[in-house]
């Protein structure tokens, strides 16, 4: 009678079927893995480009060349910038993301919303301002006359014109005033303004009853959304300790995103007592 052989283990059904099953199962992974990979094209992302300043018919054609999608969702007026031009976006320019992404921008109105001015016409400087800022409009200019009233208002004005009072002219527009100035009341004191943001620069400077020269912005700022984040870093002529300047001087800012820089300077800066000249430069000082 002949004897069984025995079957050695790596040859068994039972060896066979469990590296076909750990092969079956290997192979599955792996499927799944490449599906899943295709599906959220996990590993390829795209550079999202830079639309600001870019009309909207721009954007949207840059757009289609990068394999993503713009949408408007918002809309402000800005007097200085092109209307339909691209403001502001998300994500940023340099942003990585997905095929097909949509990109949410906000663009300058095309249509300014058009607001009516009050009459500022004798009150004091804060309370026209105030005035002002309630509907929308903005100090420009402080122009200063001999008066026995300092910083009352004589007259306001609308690009270098007379305006009347429920005139309407588009929002964030800016009137020039003219001001009383009293020769015993017509000093004043300029802050140091280093590290102040941008937005805020123009109502300290009429806090102390100064104009604005200038904005000077360096290579940092490329961008309207970089303007409203940037910051003063330096300013001409510098700050003060007392009322030493005459009211309506002017004052020249210069503004970056470099906040250390700001820091650094403004722990360098020291306020000054100045030598009063009376004799000014026409433009950077008050019209007496």
């Amino acid at each position: 009678m002949a004897q069984n052989k025995k079957v050695k283990w790596y040859k068994s059904w039972g060896f066979k079927q469990a590296v076909l099953a750990v092969l079956a199962a290997i192979v599955t992974v792996v499927i799944l893995f490449w599906l899943l990979k295709s599906v959220t094209r996990h590993g390829k992302s795209l550079v999202v480009p830079d639309f600001t300043n870019m009309t909207i018919n721009e954007a949207q054609k840059l757009a289609r060349k990068s394999h993503v999608r713009i949408d408007a969702t918002d809309s402000v007026y800005i007097p200085q910038l092109h209307a339909g031009q691209v403001i502001k976006q998300i994500p940023a320019a340099g942003s990585r993301v997905k095929k097909n992404r949509r990109i949410l921008v906000t663009i300058n109105s095309l249509v300014p919303v058009m607001v009516k001015v009050p009459n500022v016409v004798g009150v004091s400087l804060r309370q026209a301002e105030s005035s002002l800022h309630s509907v929308g409009l903005k100090i420009g200019k402080l122009r200063y006359v001999s008066d026995i009233a300092t910083n009352n208002v004589l007259a306001q004005s609308f690009n270098g014109v007379p305006i009347e009072p429920g005139t309407s002219i588009p929002q964030e527009s800016y009137l020039d005033l003219t001001l009383g100035l009293n020769s015993s009341d017509n000093r004043t004191n300029i802050p140091n303004l280093i590290t102040v943001p941008y937005h805020q620069v123009r109502s300290e400077l009429i806090y102390h009853s100064l104009n604005l020269n200038k904005m000077v912005f360096d290579q940092t700022v490329k961008t309207y959304a970089d303007t409203v984040n940037s910051v003063v870093y330096r300013q001409e002529p510098g700050p003060t300790l007392t009322s030493s300047v005459v009211m309506g001087t002017g004052v020249t800012i210069y503004l970056t995103l470099d906040k250390n820089l700001a820091q650094d300077n403004k722990l360098k800066v020291k306020a000054q007592d100045p030598i009063v000249v009376d004799t000014v430069k026409s433009g950077d000082e008050p019209v007496l």
